[in-house]
């Protein structure tokens, strides 16, 4: 299954905390958009929290929902208590490459497996509830080259196809490298067969994910 091109993602850190039965717990959602910054964010997360009874965790990273790329841990609760449900509540909250660290401070009352479960679920999803977040969009790279006459109607058209130009240079003709939507690939190179009546070179130089 390929990847969506277009999904929401978190725009920053976010942060909420509640009090549950006296225990403490310390929600933190973050920008997971590989493994390794999931890893290094948890890693943050706990040498910020390094005196608490627990940093429990879980990720996603790719497009809500999918499983491809997740991780999770109990971080010392009972097995599934935690994690677990951590990654559920992620994988139904509709954004991706997400990591979220729950921390936990111990109030003396035990909340049973069943508690726990419904502790940890909740704190991601009210972590979620109030997230700020921005678009992942994947981009492909194209040059195209064209002739001087084309080049004004080009430039005119590079908004409505969200073109960003990279580079250009000016020779006999003139070149530009673009990135663009792969979403908008399509319709942008007919688009621009159009405007130049095919008086231009095009090549795909990177097709996005």
């Amino acid at each position: 299954m390929s990847k969506s091109p277009r999904y929401p993602i978190p725009a920053l850190l976010h942060r909420v905390e509640q009090e549950i039965e006296r225990s403490r717990f310390i929600t933190t959602v973050a920008p997971a958009p590989t493994v390794e910054e999931a890893k290094a964010f948890i890693a943050r997360v706990r040498e910020e929290f390094p005196d608490a009874n627990h940093n429990c965790w879980a990720y996603v990273v790719g497009p809500p929902g999918t499983t491809g790329m997740a991780g999770m841990s109990d971080d010392g609760e009972p097995h599934g208590t935690a994690g677990r449900p951590m990654l559920t509540a992620l994988l139904h909250g509709k954004v991706g490459d997400v990591a979220v660290v729950v921390t936990r401070y111990f109030g003396g009352t035990l909340l049973g497996k069943g508690g726990l479960v419904r502790a940890y679920t909740g704190c991601v999803q009210q972590g979620l509830e109030h997230l700020p977040t921005t678009e992942r969009v994947s981009k492909a790279r194209l040059s195209v080259e064209i002739e001087y006459a084309s080049v004004d109607g080009f430039r005119r058209m590079l908004p409505a196809h969200e073109a960003e130009v990279v580079s250009e240079e000016y020779a006999a003709t003139v070149g530009y490298q673009l990135l663009l939507p792969v979403t908008r690939v399509e319709s942008f190179q007919t688009a621009l067969l159009d405007l130049t009546n095919g008086q231009v070179l095009m090549e795909v130089l990177d097709p996005g994910e």
